[in-house]
This record gives structure tokens, sequence and C-alpha cells, in this order.
């Protein structure tokens, strides 16, 4: 869906697509972050008490949800010649094997310069059960002489 600036309104929302976690995605991430904590690998190490939460088990890289909120974003974005230029995340709670997760977007406003024009995005991500897990903010601009890129 291809969108310009002058089309978004305050409230818009963004869907991103759905995320079945599974100890292989969980695993993959660790190859492809080279981040092996235990937190993400061992059941054991999880058993116990972590910190002062006892997760019960493994769970997915907080990181994972930075990366399916960036895929949304830029999804949402790319089409329309604008550029993902910020985002911050909160964890908010842990995801376990078996959960499927969405990120969503939601317009929080919009902001013109003299040289360039800004979208401010709440993010979040949310699982099966409609729990937050992920939480944030998002900036996205769209440049004055943006050209909408073309599939190819």
């Amino acid at each position: 869906m291809t969108t310009t600036f002058e089309a978004l309104a305050t409230g818009d929302a963004i869907v991103g697509p759905e995320f079945a976690v599974s100890r292989d995605s969980i695993r993959l991430f660790c190859d492809g972050s080279l981040d092996y904590n235990p937190l993400h690998l061992d059941d054991n190490y999880m058993k116990g008490d972590f910190g002062k939460t006892n997760f019960g088990g493994i769970i997915m890289h907080g990181m994972n949800n930075f990366g399916l909120i960036t895929r949304m974003i830029t999804d949402w974005a790319d089409p329309a010649g604008a550029v993902h230029r910020r985002l911050e995340t909160r964890w908010v709670r842990p995801v376990k094997p078996g959960d499927t997760i969405r990120p969503q977007g939601i317009i929080k406003s919009k902001q013109t310069t003299e040289r360039s024009r800004w979208v401010i995005i709440e993010v979040l991500v949310r699982n099966q059960h409609g729990d937050d897990v992920a939480t944030g903010e998002a900036m996205v601009e769209f440049p004055r002489e943006a050209q909408p890129h073309q599939a190819g």
C-alpha cells in the first residue's frame, strides 16, 4: 500500500505481518545476531529465577521485536520514497516459543520543516492474547523530493 505524506492523518494505522515464534526462529536469531545468551537457548538455565523474574523457559530476543517493527515501517514507508529514521522501543513482556506476535503502528503526528516532512508513529507489538510485548515510537521522513520506488 503506497501512501503520501498529504494523505496521512493522525490515528491512521499501520499493521505488520504476524510472526510465529518457535525454538527454530529463536535459534536463527541467535545465529544472525551472534547472541547465544542461555536465556534464549537453555530451558534448564531458565527454570530458576533470572534476576527477579522466573520466565519458566527460554524467551525470544527483544531485538527480534525491534526487527519486526523495522520491517513493518520499511515495508510501509519505502514504496512512498520515505525513510525510516528513528526507532525507540521498550520490552514490556517476554515472548516465548508458541507465541504469535504482530507489530502495529498508529500515526501520532505529522510535522513539516523547511527541508522535510516527518511522521511520528506510536509502535507496539502484541501477542496472540492482545498483550503488548513491546512499545515505542518511530520517526519516518518523507523528503520533499521523494520519488516512489518502483518494484523491479
